[in-house]
């Protein structure tokens, strides 16, 4: 298979400039907290003082609007939203879902796209290690989706095609923020008041409603870490994983 366009530099070559990485595991933080944290290692990444960084974590429930987020976007719920620098439009974070936010001093030359595409190649290999049927991408949209002809398991879950991991980044003097979230065993209830990533014709989903039993993040952790890194790499080819859509699915019996 081949990558979805071709990269910058060869695709078997590391997309981090420097080989050192630490991981955190943070578990539950406040967004506007884990956000200035997030600015602090940053700036010190930049400047050479830290090694590159792998933060995972949870937040308590919280909307973010990125900067494409559209007024008829916003939540209905009263519930607060914080406006960010990320790329993209709004979303959710909460408890059950997996927070991941790499803090990478990016190689020369930054290719901003293949970064994005490494980071979905790694949820597409640790999804697919856990043994979901088939998850991948979507054209014209970011992040990983289950497609529509895919039932899940817990027959609650939505018939038409299913988001399941959404990405949003900044990237200032070559350093990475942001990053993205894998839904595990979270309420969907949040995302009824909001227009998710600006999408209104395909749902979201988690690893619980996709396979029947409580995953929770805990259990994801090592697997999401592990294809991270050799995609980051190169270890991990970038492939066409493109699903077929068509938009909406069936009409639910």
């Amino acid at each position: 298979m081949t990558a979805p366009r071709a990269p910058f530099f060869p695709a078997d070559r590391s997309i981090r400039a420097d080989q050192a990485l630490e991981i955190q595991k943070l578990g539950t933080v406040n967004y506007q907290e884990a956000w200035d944290l997030q600015a602090k290692l940053a700036r010190q990444r930049a400047d050479g003082e830290i090694p590159d960084q792998l933060l995972f974590l949870e937040h308590p429930d919280v909307y973010t609007a990125g900067k494409r987020t559209q007024p008829s976007d916003m939540p209905t719920n009263g519930l607060p939203t914080i406006k960010v620098d990320r790329g993209g439009r709004i979303t959710w974070h909460g408890r059950g879902q997996l927070v991941v936010y790499p803090i990478i001093k990016l190689a020369e030359p930054v290719d901003v796209v293949d970064y994005v595409r490494r980071l979905e190649e790694g949820i597409i290999d640790a999804l697919t290690t856990f043994g979901s049927q088939k998850v991948g991408r979507i054209a014209g949209r970011s992040g990983v989706w289950v497609p529509y002809s895919v039932s899940a398991v817990d027959k609650n879950a939505s018939s038409r095609d299913r988001k399941i991991a959404a990405l949003g980044i900044r990237v200032t003097r070559g350093v990475t923020m942001h990053g993205l979230s894998l839904n595990c065993n979270n309420s969907l209830e949040f995302y009824e008041h909001i227009v998710a990533c600006g999408i209104d014709d395909a749902d979201v989903t988690t690893l619980s409603l996709e396979h029947g039993r409580e995953v929770t993040t805990e259990e994801m952790i090592p697997l999401l870490h592990k294809s991270l890194v050799r995609a980051l790499a190169g270890d991990l080819a970038v492939s066409d994983h493109s699903l077929d859509s068509s938009r909406v699915g069936p009409s639910p019996q």
